[in-house]
């Protein structure tokens, strides 16, 4: 979908049903002042002010989902006992555009209700208490209890999220089945792994890692570079099938899918009082977009406005639809306006450095316009084709044959200038920020790697003949034909030339 039309698109978004499965938590906030030191020991003494209590884990997903519009059924463990009572009671009473069926909630006596108690000084965070169960026997599987809420929850299901918080609830078999049952439903499947081995994932669609959690399931030091990070994206997916979404903290987040392509949402600079739950925004968000219809590099743009915002709330919260419109429109106007102008990009293919260029400019909601041809010998009729494509958009990426290419096309002699002098004189150009060169007869698979928002060939060409048309109207995309000059082309010229000088 084309970045310019998301906000028309959200507001006439009608989300879908997701099924959130997972580890719930009770987060309880302790809230005071700090004055003093205790003469007793050097820990600071909190004067209590109040008590307060939220969802947390996958309860914190499911409310996430629900505060943008979608029907949630949740499913986890619950101890018989009072935190248990209190987490439900929350859910219950939650008010929100969407829904959390609590159905799928489990009590089992057995189990204890995980609580994680924070302990803070104004916005401060002091210490944090965590009450959880011991970790079960490796292997040893779920109640059917649980087996059965996982199949009533998965029914109809538009978008299934495992919020693993490696507290049980997702064991070997619970996994084995979210992934059976959705791959019969051909449902997609976004986790949150705590695992060190990705292949317990083996059939979710998504995987969003933090940078920790990536590092260790691939064993790098490192990923500070684009290269790095798709290094390791595709050391990721190769344990579990799928594409990847890696949360970057400040940075924002990079999305890799299995087709190789890289790209990068970078976060808006704001105050960040409380990263807990944040993991949790991004897979609600990128679930619930996806549930209603947005693609991929869509829902994670979203997902970073969203996980921005709730950084500067404290303690787990989530983030409405009207916020993250808000901040989207205040972002297109300031945070997100026009990438400054870095110098044009010479590539063969789309690079690393194409693509991070790529990714700049649709972060910034810019409209990315591509026109392709062989510019032999530019004349006239070149430079008005290449201004005019110039008008329709913010960028211009222009196509260029390579030198095998054109001497398959145009014959014995052809190229007269190596794609090396071709692709310099059409970067010098006003207007044209991107050459990439191409070794195929057509840039059909160039456009399809692309995306373009506009595609731009001269009116001798109808528009049905035209190279990727259909591609990029079926991508919401728009084709502009340009009057062309009468006489000009780079035939004519090489023969006048060539007839001078006989």
């Amino acid at each position: 979908m084309n970045t310019l039309s998301l906000p028309a698109a959200l507001r006439h978004m009608r989300f879908g049903t997701i099924a959130v499965v997972g580890d719930v938590i009770l987060d309880r906030y302790l809230e005071g002042e700090v004055n003093r030191l205790s003469p007793e020991a050097p820990v600071p003494v909190l004067s209590e002010g109040r008590e307060r209590a939220r969802p947390g884990g996958a309860a914190n997903v499911a409310l996430n989902a629900a505060a943008l519009g979608c029907q949630v059924r949740l499913v986890g463990l619950v101890g018989d006992d009072t935190p248990g009572r209190q987490l439900a009671a929350l859910l219950a009473g939650a008010r929100l555009p969407g829904t959390v069926s609590c159905a799928g909630l489990v009590v089992e006596g057995s189990y204890r209700t995980v609580v994680k108690t924070r302990v803070l000084a104004g916005r401060q965070q002091i210490v944090r208490i965590d009450e959880e169960n011991p970790p079960p026997p490796f292997g040893a599987p779920r109640s059917s209890a649980l087996h059965e809420a996982v199949r009533q929850a998965l029914r109809g299901a538009d978008v299934i999220v495992c919020s693993d918080y490696a507290k049980g609830v997702l064991g070997d078999d619970i996994l084995a089945l979210v992934m059976k049952e959705a791959q019969q439903a051909r449902v997609p499947v976004i986790a949150d792994p705590k695992r060190a081995n990705l292949s317990a994932y083996a059939g979710a669609a998504l995987l969003t890692p933090n940078q920790a959690e990536l590092r260790q399931a691939v064993g790098m030091d490192s990923l500070e570079s684009d290269s790095d990070i798709a290094e390791a994206a595709l050391q990721a997916s190769l344990q579990f099938g799928g594409d990847v979404l890696l949360t970057r903290s400040g940075a924002g987040m990079s999305l890799w899918r299995r087709d190789g392509t890289l790209r990068h949402a970078h976060s808006v600079p704001s105050e960040v009082y409380d990263v807990s739950g944040a993991g949790d925004t991004v897979i609600a968000s990128m679930a619930a977009f996806l549930s209603g219809g947005l693609a991929m590099d869509d829902a994670m743009q979203l997902a970073n406005i969203a996980a921005g915002l709730v950084v500067g709330k404290l303690g787990t919260a989530s983030v409405s639809l009207a916020e993250i419109m808000a901040a989207f429109s205040q972002g297109q106007r300031v945070g997100m306006g026009r990438v400054p102008a870095l110098g044009p990009v010479i590539c063969h293919g789309l690079d690393e450095r194409a693509r991070h260029r790529l990714a700049l400019w649709r972060q910034a909601g810019e409209r990315i316009v591509f026109t392709n041809g062989c510019f032999d010998l530019l004349h006239p009729g070149h430079l008005k084709l290449l201004a005019e494509a110039a008008t329709v958009g913010d960028r211009l990426v222009v196509g260029l044959n390579s030198n095998d290419s054109v001497a398959r096309l145009k014959g014995k002699g052809r190229p007269i200038q190596d794609e090396k002098a071709r692709a310099a004189m059409l970067a010098a150009m006003r207007g044209v920020d991107m050459v990439v060169v191409f070794g195929e007869d057509t840039p059909e698979g160039l456009i399809r790697a692309l995306k373009p928002d506009v595609l731009v060939k001269g009116d001798d060409y109808r528009e049905e003949d035209i190279v990727g048309a259909d591609f990029v109207k079926s991508q919401g995309g728009l084709v502009v034909r340009v009057p062309v000059l009468p006489g000009q082309s780079t035939s004519n010229l090489a023969s006048r030339a060539g007839s001078t000088q006989g």
